[in-house]
């Protein structure tokens, strides 16, 4: 019967992904099938942890984040867990070896969003390597499958995407994350003054970012590329309405991709990968 649960917990793990993030479920289903219910098991928890620190403001936040990672270092030493998201993330760690220091990181990240923090260069970048560069290095492990001479060929590559959606995210929820969680996360950006200069800098960033990125996009193993390409493609279009929006307008709202722009990208993502012409 744990086989079932195991099972069920994967399912729970899909749905809170297809529930929280319309294009990042996409992504997954341009992956080879034989990865989808990892990748939704290791989104399904670190949305879980960020969810904690983010949206449940009524509730002690710092006691429900302890609790959840007792619970995942427990889940990881016994190979079960009664909460279903744990669970499904414990049984890809332990298949795909995942290094725990990972979760480490990821989850130091979510002790930081408990404090309003004021980042300089070093906490910027101590954030996004736990919010971001660690988790694009779980699913690398997922993709490559035990090749530990592909993974570390990739991991600067996945780290630097992982990085530059991570950035997106921040300048597209500045007004969300500034008004309601009473955070900035570029180091020295004072977003009373935040002018066209400044999001040009980040902007400029997030293309070299974007640039290490691809590389590795090219190199990953055929059933993980057209996945993983599709969320770039996604992200990078993203970053180019960004760029062509006023200082103001990010500050006043958050910027999305409509529904039918989106399906067209992913039609000639699709078109391109036909063509290998990514």
């Amino acid at each position: 019967m744990k086989e079932l649960y195991d099972q069920v917990s994967y399912r729970c793990s899909r749905l809170v992904t297809k529930s929280y993030s319309t294009s990042f479920s996409l992504g997954i289903r341009f992956l080879d099938k034989k990865y989808h219910d990892p990748i939704y098991a290791i989104y399904g928890f670190v949305r879980a942890a960020d969810e904690i620190v983010d949206s449940f403001h009524d509730y002690p936040k710092a006691k429900l984040l302890q609790e959840f990672k007792s619970h995942t270092y427990q889940a990881l030493q016994e190979g079960i867990s009664t909460n279903p998201l744990i669970n499904s993330f414990q049984l890809v760690v332990n298949k795909y070896q995942i290094e725990h220091e990972l979760i480490d990181t990821f989850l130091h990240s979510m002790d930081m969003d408990l404090h309003r923090l004021k980042y300089d260069q070093n906490k910027y970048q101590e954030y996004i390597k736990g919010s971001a560069e660690v988790v694009g290095l779980m699913c690398l492990r997922v993709f490559v499958e035990g090749d530990s001479n592909r993974y570390h060929a990739l991991k600067e590559p996945a780290m630097k995407l992982g990085s530059a959606f991570q950035k997106i995210n921040f300048l597209r929820d500045l007004k969300s994350d500034y008004q309601s969680l009473g955070r900035s996360y570029f180091p020295e950006v004072n977003l009373e003054q935040f002018d066209v200069q400044c999001k040009d800098e980040i902007e400029k960033d997030i293309a070299a970012d974007f640039a290490a990125g691809y590389q590795g996009i090219q190199n990953l193993p055929k059933g993980a590329r057209f996945g993983v390409y599709v969320a770039y493609v996604y992200y990078k279009s993203l970053l180019e309405k960004i760029c062509k929006l006023p200082p103001e307008t990010i500050l006043k709202q958050r910027i999305r991709i409509p529904n039918p722009q989106k399906y067209l990208l992913f039609l000639r993502s699709y078109l391109k990968h036909q063509f290998n012409l990514i």
